[in-house]
């Protein structure tokens, strides 16, 4: 199954086409690829140096905005000497844990530096938490110090944590009255500090149970300042890069955040998104570059045009899900010239980049990496006879792996057992390593591919693989559509499971299920095409906007749905209100005719 707007390959003359651009940066991606890819994980190289010769070198150049606050590099760096005095006082150094619990703003950023400058790790905690949920993840960080918002003090105290957990606990604004004074120096510590060691904690989001902590050391971080700063957006010293996703998500603390200090640029902080307000935001920071994941660009797509599409200075965005069936209609709208779409994961040893800016593809990865079969059943890689597993073609979904080793190690999470389960042993030859991403890809060539779906959301039905990401595109392409989200239900007596699609429909719509239908069938084959829709008033997100398709799944077409359900009748009659018998039906063969 695929997508007609994807790109089911990648030549030579493409990356022959896109050759000039690239060459004409070489200063900022050879600063890059010396800044990030120069060390080896013994090298005394992290975070906290690199922060500090960027901001030696551009004492008087902008690094933060947020509102009307503009800080320097040279401010930013006494600042954050400040709090690590702070940090110190209370016991903090290598190797102890720093729990963060900030909104957007320059203080999460100056914190999270002055926690890596003591050696320390920093515990990027999701502010959204509550209940057992955060005391998991406190538990999990065991910090010395919780520096928190002052209205997150009382859900820490009353989510159950243990009340050792809970005694560091201090505000951010206690953090500032302490930090007055404090010396203004460069730690000592910091040039000492080993690429290899861990720099954050990362929580996953945790849709499918209790997050879990990924480990993020200096080594991978700066590996990331080169690939996405250096070989990605190749940013200079003029730009301001925009960032609205949250400095908990990785896209905003490495991705934004290394590629502003590889270039010496300004990075600019949105409290958070707002389609209605994005661009206007992008304007007022004077923004030449911005940080996206593929819904933000679909929010975007939704409002109404309006003068601001394209009365900004915006040239380059860097992300990951930008969907092929609207990488063109976006570009186009708003006038963005390069996108620098990835793929990488949070605990993983590996990512994909658009160097090239070449379209609808996740970019180039020269690390090892395989595409192999996979048990559906299982979401396990799938052996033949011998034991071993086996490579997919070029142009088939396979699940994604990447080799463990030495300059690809797999850092994985805080619980070693969940860590080992990533990992795949044994998997050409006896002895070696590959991590596991869960997602399946595309390979395109030239060592380009394309995101196909998570493994966890690929279902199998009339003995066909659907991914679900290709049905929520075809879907979203009928303008009736505001947004839906994919998954698959068990029809008693059917293997497999039948689509199914939630769908919020724009402002003002009525739901016309022959043209939603006709939708399916012009993008999809007949057997991806979803059974059963479900109108629903607003789609629930995660955090960081993923839709939440656990509770959906769970509920499928059940009478505790008091939603409309719609079931497809066939081709030419579209998508019908739900009867009883309709799953007999599928089952007896009678329906989608």
């Amino acid at each position: 199954m695929s997508d007609e707007t994807s790109r089911t390959g990648v030549g030579l003359l493409d990356i022959a086409k896109q050759l000039p651009g690239f060459l004409s940066d070489a200063p900022v991606i050879l600063r890059g690829l010396i800044t990030g890819f120069g060390a080896s994980p013994t090298a005394k190289t992290s975070i906290g140096k690199v922060f500090q010769e960027r901001a030696e070198a551009n004492k008087d150049k902008v690094f933060l905005k947020f509102e009307d606050q503009r800080i320097t590099y040279g401010q930013a760096n006494a600042t954050v000497n400040r709090y690590a005095s702070v940090l110190a006082a209370k016991g903090v150094g290598p190797g102890s844990v720093v729990g963060i619990m900030l909104r957007n703003s320059p203080d999460a950023v100056l914190l999270m530096l002055a926690t890596v400058k003591c050696g320390a790790i920093a515990g990027m905690i999701n502010y959204n938490q509550r209940g057992n949920v955060l005391a998991h993840s406190l538990g999990l960080l065991g910090a010395k110090v919780l520096v928190t918002e002052s209205d997150f003090h009382e859900p820490v105290i009353e989510c159950g944590a243990d009340a050792e957990l809970t005694k560091g606990l201090i505000s951010v604004e206690e953090l500032r009255e302490q930090a007055v004074g404090q010396s203004t120096a460069n730690p000592v510590g910091t040039s000492q500090i080993l690429a290899k060691e861990k720099a954050f904690y990362i929580f996953t989001s945790g849709t499918t149970g209790l997050p879990k902590a990924s480990v993020m050391t200096h080594y991978r971080w700066l590996r990331a300042l080169g690939g996405f700063g250096g070989l990605g957006l190749r940013l200079n010293s003029s730009d301001t890069l925009y960032c609205c996703l949250p400095l908990y998500h990785n896209n905003a603390l490495t991705v934004a955040t290394s590629s502003a200090l590889n270039a010496g640029a300004a990075l600019a902080l949105g409290k958070s998104f707002s389609a209605s307000r994005f661009w206007d935001e992008v304007i007022k920071y004077d923004a030449t570059a911005f940080i996206y994941i593929g819904e933000i660009c679909g929010y975007l797509l939704n409002q109404p045009p309006k003068p601001t599409d394209r009365a900004h200075k915006v040239r380059v965005i860097a992300g990951n899900g930008l969907r092929p069936a609207i990488w063109d209609e976006f570009t186009s709208r708003f006038g963005i010239k390069r996108v620098c779409e990835f793929y990488a994961a949070s605990e993983g040893n590996t990512g994909f980049v658009n160097v090239f800016n070449i379209d609808k593809t996740t970019g180039i990865c020269p690390s090892p990496v395989v595409y192999v079969e996979y048990d559906l059943e299982t979401g396990e890689p799938a052996r033949g006879p011998d034991g071993r597993l086996r490579k997919v073609k070029r142009g088939e979904p396979g699940l994604l792996l990447s080799k463990v080793n030495n300059l690809q190690p797999f850092d994985g999470y805080t619980d070693k057992a969940a860590s080992e389960k990533k990992l795949v042993r044994n998997a050409f030859k006896d002895g070696d390593v590959w991590f596991n991403t869960g997602d399946l890809m595309r390979s395109q060539g030239f060592a380009h591919a394309a995101f196909a779906d998570r493994l966890g959301d690929t279902f199998r039905w009339k003995g066909e693989n659907v991914a679900t990401t290709e049905v929520e595109a075809a879907l979203g392409a009928d303008d009736q559509v505001e947004e839906c989200t994919v998954y698959g239900v068990e029809v008693p007596g059917c293997g497999g499971r039948a689509g199914m699609a939630s769908v919020q429909l724009r402002d003002g719509a009525e739901f016309d299920g022959a043209r939603l239908a006709k939708a399916g069938y012009e993008h999809l084959p007949a057997y991806a095409v979803p059974l059963f829709i479900r109108i629903v008033p607003e789609l629930a997100h995660t955090s960081t906007f993923k839709n939440q398709k656990v509770d959906l799944r769970k509920q499928g077409y059940s009478d505790e749905v008091k939603d409309p359900i719609y079931v497809l009748a066939g081709r030419d009659e579209g998508y019908v209100p739900f009867y009883p018998e309709y799953p007999a039906e599928v089952k007896d063969g009678k329906k989608p005719r």
